[in-house]
């Protein structure tokens, strides 16, 4: 297996700085199932308030965090509406399913990753047994690097209050559509009754997600994660990495974009590759399959992580892709074209 120089899969690769990991081993801790990790309790309350909600719960991952999201809003047999794409309904392994024996209403996304108003409002179920209950809606924002606009998202929340439906949203990447749009972050989230915030992807902490939201909700969600196994003891130890990268960084995801979009015009220039022009920090091409493979097989070897098979690959840019790896990269894309 080939040495992965530069590593653009994803921007879950990332690892602790040395100043988050001496963060990390001088983290205070207790039993946060008892309540009583003063270093969890601040991270949760930190991210509560930066978002402006009531209550937040420290999770070890978005799955887990989406899933409890949506077993708050919903019972056993009740249904949410999301997106055919995203990733709470496509690539979570059904868990609001197979755990939580929630129904799911995919959607097709617009071109631009929403979902098309009517498309919703088609979808909730009138009140009739026969039917499940639809419950909540689930946004994802950035959906694949992409930024909802947030008139958009104002416009669905106007919907669902309308209907007396909940509103999710997977924030997963939301601090790096904030700092692109250059919006602070609770303005960005508050039409929403939850959100789920990762912490282990562009901010760089190593594990774990927090979910926000109502206070009722929140607390649904705190005894649900005990019954998935989601309950950890001194794990203030993960939560000071977390508080780590709110006050370091958030605002350094400008960078990621900056080279995201460097990186960006640099594929472009190679008239083989479609290149969609990154929103944040994400980029997707495409290009004819078999040329594809090839490109996949010459990346692997000269050490430049992507993902993607059949002419189409993904590039994610993060804080341990530095200026240097965006032109290194662009070299050995020039010699696979030469």
């Amino acid at each position: 297996m080939n040495a992965i120089r530069y590593d653009f899969r994803s921007d879950t690769v990332t690892r602790p700085s040395a100043a988050m990991r001496t963060a990390m081993v001088e983290a205070e801790v207790g039993d946060d199932v008892f309540g009583d990790d003063p270093t969890v309790s601040r991270l949760e309350q930190r991210m509560a308030a930066m978002l402006g909600k009531d209550a937040a719960l420290f999770v070890p991952s978005g799955t887990q965090s989406n899933l409890l999201a949506l077993m708050s809003h919903c019972g056993r047999g009740d249904e949410y509406i999301a997106g055919q794409n995203a990733h709470c309904y496509r690539w979570e392994a059904g868990g609001a399913a197979v755990l939580g024996s929630i129904q799911p209403q995919p959607i097709a996304h617009q071109p631009d990753g929403t979902l098309a108003l009517s498309d919703i409002e088609a979808a909730i179920k009138v009140d009739d047994s026969h039917f499940a209950t639809t419950r909540v809606i689930a946004l994802e924002n950035t959906h694949g690097g992409q930024i909802l606009p947030v008139a958009y998202m104002a416009a669905v929340a106007e919907l669902a209050r309308r209907h007396g439906l909940g509103l999710h949203l997977d924030g997963a990447r939301a601090f790096n559509a904030s700092v692109a749009l250059s919006l602070d972050i609770k303005d960005f989230v508050a039409d929403f009754d939850t959100v789920s915030i990762c912490l282990s992807k562009g901010l760089g902490a190593p594990v774990g997600s927090v979910l926000v939201g109502r206070s009722d909700l929140i607390e649904t969600a705190r005894r649900n994660r005990k019954m998935l196994g989601g309950g950890m003891r001194q794990s203030g130890i993960l939560a000071a990495a977390g508080l780590y990268a709110l006050e370091h960084n958030v605002a350094r995801l400008a960078d990621d974009h900056r080279r995201a979009k460097r990186l960006a015009e640099g594929l472009a220039a190679f008239d083989q590759l479609n290149v969609t022009q990154p929103h944040t920090n994400i980029i997707f091409l495409n290009c004819e399959a078999e040329l594809g493979e090839r490109f996949n097989t010459f990346l692997a070897e000269r050490g430049i992580g992507t993902t993607g098979r059949y002419g189409q690959q993904r590039w994610v840019t993060h804080l341990d892709v530095d200026d240097e790896a965006i032109e290194g990269a662009l070299t050995e894309v020039a010699e696979f074209f030469r």
